[in-house]
């Protein structure tokens, strides 16, 4: 079985195990997350392989990290994330990439990610759910972050944080590449009814 398949049915079979565990209907994990029923049947079937902004728009609704909807292997206390197993959401063929390096559920979910981001490139990012903040700091290069349409720009060694539900975007406008490690800490999200 290949990676992308295996994260095919890791996703399939953690979907619908944390939206069993909700208590959310199929039509109630769409409207919370913005995605149809259609498309959350064709991932719980494994027939489809969902976008990096589907997948964290069900993630948020389900009030989990996107690691947990990865992850093929839940389990002990201490996990160890080698970095062959980091996974790579997105990246570009000039070579900017975000990697999710490790997440938790503990108290809600927090996820810590890795980025690189070559010049003139960037990445936009919806909403998450109230109560969601991220964290990041630059390493190298000069990031500009964008919250809620205004530009904020940090060179390396600076470091930020900001809630997270209103539009934003990370871009690097400079002529080097950018790194940064951020943390994003996402609210749990209790079973529908409670």
């Amino acid at each position: 079985m290949s990676d992308l398949d295996q994260l095919t049915q890791s996703l399939a079979r953690n979907l619908k195990r944390w939206r069993g565990e909700r208590g959310f209907t199929l039509d109630v994990l769409a409207a919370r997350a913005g995605v149809s029923r259609g498309m959350i049947i064709q991932i719980e079937q494994a027939r489809t392989n969902p976008s990096v902004g589907t997948t964290v728009k069900l993630a948020d609704a389900l009030g989990v990290s996107i690691t947990t909807l990865l992850d093929y292997e839940q389990g002990t206390q201490v996990r160890l994330v080698p970095a062959s197993q980091a996974v790579r959401m997105w990246s570009t063929e000039s070579g900017s990439s975000t990697t999710l390096l490790v997440g938790t559920d503990a108290r809600g979910p927090v996820e810590l990610w890795s980025w690189h981001l070559m010049p003139g490139e960037g990445s936009a990012s919806d909403p998450h759910p109230e109560g969601t903040v991220e964290l990041l700091h630059v390493t190298t290069g000069e990031l500009t972050l964008t919250v809620d349409g205004a530009d904020h720009l940090l060179p390396a060694g600076t470091s930020a944080t900001f809630e997270a539900h209103v539009p934003h975007s990370y871009r690097n406008d400079g002529t080097e590449p950018t790194d940064l490690t951020m943390a994003v800490s996402i609210p749990p999200v209790h079973r529908e009814g409670r």
